[in-house]
Order: structure tokens, then C-alpha cells, then sequence
């Protein structure tokens, strides 16, 4: 291990969390990931059990993690979502097959996280079934040495876990409460993702309604909705999937969108056929991941060096401004898809 290596804690076993580990692992850090599910994959792990969750995901922590439902195919073709070293193929016949579409399904995401995992040995570092409930900053400002005010040399962080494993006894009964744990990390990188939580529109009336109501976070297929009147608020792209997908045996579908324009040519021509869908107004590569995890491994083997606080927090504030200049909603701050976009705006105006 080289004098520079670090203690570093990856929250997250998805495609981030999975390339960030290899990418600390290959700077020399010693490298510890924690999953709270029982493996690897994030979003892409496909849960059909929802019935325990709450309908519209409220609970602080939620029981399912994942928001891919049965149908989901990728919005991507497979040459832009694999990892720059490990391409995105599709796997022959003597390999296990799988699916051949150049959009394929999430059962094929998730098998090529799986191989990339196995093939980099990641699976040593992970921690499978264990929660994250506390990360917090060690000894911070107390004149000890930990504080922001003399660099993140000499930085610490505390991570405080929960392993869900569930023990039983002779009768298949579950026993024991789980068990939690605090260490101290030299830096902590965050790769839980922004999909797990849902979020929900504020309409008037809508807790005193007492029909059915479900976040998609909880959507898996449409049989449950079959000859029901049913109204999808949000155009987005799950949005648009699954009022396509209820169409096929729903009585009725609504479609409530902000923005009427933002519509796919899929959805347009299921629009011009069907006559129980009705229109009314109201996903990043894997390679970005791996350039950031990149970035990160370097940066805490030396190989790259943070600006001040100082210059740091006005750059963050510079952005906050932009961003509301921009009109960009706040719930969108961590959408890395607008910095893109507010970047290849600028630059063509600074270069005159």
C-alpha cells in the first residue's frame, strides 16, 4: 500500500459505487463499500415485491430500493453505457445469451454489473445488507486537527452502519435486533444515488382522496390496473413508458403533463391509435461515472489537489446563481444532465 493511500468508505454498490471502488482499489486505498441490499447492481436491481411498501413511498426508509419496473428497457443504446475497459456487449450462446437489443432490459444491465463486479474482483470489498444511517464529520472544528480550517489532510469522517441480515430461530421466526457499528474513514464517497426517494406533487385534495393512488417508485406491471380510469401525472420518460404500457388494459388513460411538447415520437404515434390514451397539458452513461471516480481516486492519491474553501464555496455559489438564472428547479441540484447543458452554453459565449 503507497504512503498515500487512504481509508475510504463507498456508499453504494451500483454502477457508480462499482467503479469507484475498482478505481480507489487500483490507487492503492483500501476500500470498504456498503450495500443495503443483499447485491450489487443500485437501481438496477429489479424488486417485483412491493406489496409491503407504502403506495406512495412516505416512509423514511424505504423497504424497496429500486424504481425499475418489469418492462423498463434502457433509454440508451449499450455502446454508450458500458465502462471504457469493459464494453457493454452482447454475451454469445456459449456464454449464457441473454438480450440482443441494442436497448435491452434491465435484466441485462444488471447481469453486466454483475460480470464487471466479478471480473475486477469487487465482491471482497462489499458489504452486503448494510445500512448507512449516519456520516458525519470527526472532531470538526474542535481545535483537534479535524476541522476545514487547516486543508482535508487531515480529515476524518465517521460512518455509522446497520446490518439487516435477518437471523432466525428453529421455527424460521426472526430473532435479534440488527446490528449497528461506527468506524472512522480517511473520506467517504457517496454513490447511493437520487431515485430511491420518491418525490411527490403537492395537489390539493390529494391526501383526502381515498382511491387508489401509487408513486411509479412502487409501479412493477399493469395488470392491477386492468378496466380502471387511471391519470399518470408526469411526462417524463417513466411517465410516458408506463401510461403506454396501461393502455394496453386499462379502461382509460390520462396523461398530465407540464409540458405537452415534451413528448416521444413512441408516444406520438401510440397517442394517434389509441383511443383510451389521452394526452393533457399540465439517464447518464456509465462512462461519466467511471471519469469521476477516476478523478476521486486520484485526487486522494495526491495526483490532483482541491482549491481552497474559500475558492470552493464561491464556486458554488457562482453555480447556485447560474442555475436559478437558468430557471433550474432546486430538487434538481444534483442532475449533473444541467451543468451540462449550462457548460456547453457558456463556453461557445466565452470564446466569443
Amino acid at each position: 500500500m503507497n504512503s498515500a493511500s487512504k481509508h475510504v468508505c463507498v456508499i453504494g454498490a451500483g454502477p457508480s459505487g462499482l467503479v469507484t471502488a475498482r478505481e480507489l482499489r487500483k490507487e492503492g486505498h483500501n476500500v470498504v463499500v456498503l450495500e443495503q441490499k443483499h447485491d450489487v447492481g443500485g437501481q438496477w436491481l429489479y424488486d417485483p415485491n412491493v406489496e409491503d411498501e407504502d403506495p406512495l413511498g412516505k416512509g423514511l426508509f424505504l423497504k424497496v430500493h429500486s424504481s425499475v419496473y418489469a418492462s423498463l428497457r434502457t433509454a440508451s443504446p449499450r455502446e454508450i453505457m458500458g465502462f471504457t475497459d469493459f464494453p457493454f456487449i452482447v454475451k454469445k450462446e456459449e456464454e449464457g445469451g441473454g438480450d440482443s437489443r441494442r436497448y435491452p432490459s434491465h435484466t441485462e444491465v444488471l447481469a453486466y454489473l454483475r460480470d464487471f463486479c466479478e471480473w475486477f474482483g469487487l465482491r471482497v470489498l462489499i458489504r452486503f445488507n448494510t445500512r448507512v444511517e449516519y456520516v458525519g464529520m470527526l472532531n470538526y472544528n474542535d481545535g483537534s486537527g479535524g476541522g476545514c480550517g487547516d486543508g482535508f489532510e487531515n480529515l476524518k469522517w465517521i460512518v455509522r452502519s446497520v446490518l439487516e441480515e435477518k437471523k432466525f430461530d428453529d421455527d424460521r421466526r426472526v430473532v435479534g435486533l440488527p446490528a449497528s457499528s461506527e468506524e472512522v474513514f480517511d473520506a467517504v464517497v457517496v454513490a447511493s444515488g437520487h431515485y430511491a426517494q420518491p418525490r411527490l406533487p403537492d395537489i390539493k385534495g390529494m391526501d383526502e382522496w381515498k382511491r387508489k393512488q401509487m408513486h411509479s417508485h412502487i409501479y412493477r406491471i399493469p395488470q392491477p390496473f386492468k378496466n380502471e380510469v387511471v391519470v399518470v401525472v408526469g411526462n417524463s420518460q417513466s411517465g410516458q413508458d408506463i401510461s403506454m404500457e396501461l393502455s394496453k388494459v386499462a379502461k382509460e388513460v390520462y396523461l398530465s403533463a407540464k409540458d405537452p411538447s415534451n413528448v416521444t415520437e413512441g408516444l406520438s404515434k401510440v397517442l394517434a391509435k389509441s383511443n383510451n390514451l389521452h394526452l393533457h397539458p399540465m439517464l447518464i452513461g456509465f462512462p461519466f461515472f467511471e471519469s469521476q471516480a477516476k478523478w476521486i481516486a486520484q485526487l486522494l492519491a495526491g495526483k490532483n489537489h482541491l482549491p481552497s474553501v474559500e475558492q470552493m464555496m464561491r464556486s458554488i455559489q457562482e453555480l447556485y446563481e447560474l442555475r436559478d438564472s437558468s430557471h433550474i428547479p432546486k430538487h434538481h441540484t444534483h442532475l449533473v444532465c444541467f451543468e451540462v447543458m449550462i457548460v456547453k452554453n457558456i463556453i461557445p459565449l466565452q470564446n466569443g
